[in-house]
């Protein structure tokens, strides 16, 4: 199944010596309200057609052992798409086809992220203030 992740453990993955896309990746599962920023390097597959696109998915990253999902507030989105994610690269490697991995849903999604790293360009990138409301203006 799948674990999950805070966001200072998520920022120290991001800035340690790991490779993006080759030791870990990162998967936002939103939708339209992805405007206003995204964890850096983060690929993109809208829950609107994950269901349909996920065995494309877990054939590009099988060879990657960590993956994180997430959504605006993980706990719907992300935590589905993370169990769907999961679950078919876990029938996978119990056929001999897939290799060890670990599965996470970042706890609180993106808006906790950014609301801790959005003035860090190495964990946030397009973030814009007017999507995320006049507190922080």
């Amino acid at each position: 199944m799948f674990k999950y992740i805070s966001a200072d453990e998520l920022a120290d993955l991001i800035k340690s010596p790991a490779v993006p896309a080759k030791d870990y990746l990162v998967v936002d599962v939103r939708d339209d309200d992805r405007a206003g920023g995204h964890i850096r390097g983060a690929h993109n597959a809208p829950s609107s057609v994950f269901l349909a696109r996920v065995d494309e998915l877990v054939r590009r990253t099988k060879d990657v052992p960590t993956v994180v999902f997430h959504c605006a507030l993980s706990q719907i989105r992300g935590p589905k798409a993370a169990r769907i994610y999961a679950e078919t690269r876990d029938a996978l490697q119990a056929g001999g086809e897939d290799k060890p991995h670990q599965v996470y849903v970042l706890r609180g999604g993106f808006q906790e992220f950014q609301s801790k790293f959005r003035h860090d360009p190495e964990l946030v990138e397009n973030w814009d203030k007017d999507v995320w409301d006049v507190e922080y203006m």
